[in-house]
Formats: C-alpha cells, sequence, structure tokens
C-alpha cells in the first residue's frame, strides 16, 4: 500500500496540478482542500521543493506552485520521490533491491517473478500518466453487511 506521505504527496501535487498557471496557491487552500494536515503538508511541500516539482513564494501573495507543467510530472516519479521504489517486497525493486530475509534463493523463488512482473506493469502505466491527464472518479465500494 502506499504510505499516508505518499498518497498526501499526490493528492497536494493534484491541487497544485488543478491551479497551474494561476500563480501560487496558499498552504491553507491546499491543506483545507485536500484534507492533509498542515505540518505535514509544509514539510511534504518543502521536500517537492528541493526535488525541484514545485517552487514557493513568500510573502502576502506567496503560496506553492508546480515548478514543471502538469504533463512533465509522471505518478510514477511522485511515488518514487516519497516511497523509494514501486515494489511491493525489495527483492523486487529496480532502483533500491534488497535481498529478502527468511526467503529462498532469488534464483529460486517464484514469488519475486511475480512481483518483478506485477512491479514492471504498475511501472509502466503509473509512468505513462501524469498530473495532466484525467482520472476517472470511481464510486466508492459498498459496504459489507455485518
Amino acid at each position: 500500500m502506499l504510505s499516508q506521505k505518499t498518497r498526501y504527496t499526490i493528492r497536494a501535487l493534484q491541487h497544485l496540478a488543478d491551479t497551474f498557471g494561476e500563480g501560487p496557491v496558499r498552504l491553507d487552500a491546499i491543506a483545507d482542500a485536500q484534507n492533509i494536515p498542515r505540518k505535514f503538508l509544509t514539510v511534504i511541500l518543502s521536500e517537492m521543493a528541493r526535488e525541484g516539482i514545485v517552487v514557493s513564494q513568500r510573502g502576502r501573495e506567496g503560496g506553492y506552485e508546480l515548478a514543471l507543467p502538469p504533463v512533465d510530472i509522471r505518478y510514477g516519479d511522485i511515488i518514487r520521490l516519497t516511497r523509494g521504489s514501486l515494489a511491493l517486497v525489495p527483492c523486487a525493486s529496480r532502483n533500491a533491491h534488497e535481498r529478502c530475509a527468511n526467503c529462498l534463493p532469488e534464483a529460486e523463488c517464484r514469488l519475486r517473478g511475480l512481483m518483478l512482473g506485477l512491479r514492471d506493469e504498475m511501472a509502466a502505466m503509473l509512468d505513462r500518466v501524469t498530473l495532466a491527464d484525467p482520472i476517472t472518479l470511481e464510486p466508492p465500494f459498498e459496504e459489507a453487511a455485518s
């Protein structure tokens, strides 16, 4: 699963993509619209500024805006910046590979093969979709009867 930090980052960057070209957006406006704690959002946007994804402007008319057009920011890159990897298990990571503890040798592990294939398919999809692409909203799942 994506970490809460990654989900907050994606939502904040989606908000900035929606207002791209309209000038800086105040932190409070992003926090309120996206239901992100202000302190957490400050840290996230500072990290994204260091990575060159957003720029900040101080002062009364200040705020945050994307440093790049939304079409140039891919979801795969956002997840890699905040999570470090797209893989679900350490041995299937292309950028942060680690051997799994308490596992079979990698050459004998079918789970690793499955996870590598999943990681590659997920990366291909996430690297195709940018902040400029429309995303279809889906209705919530029905609550299971208890």
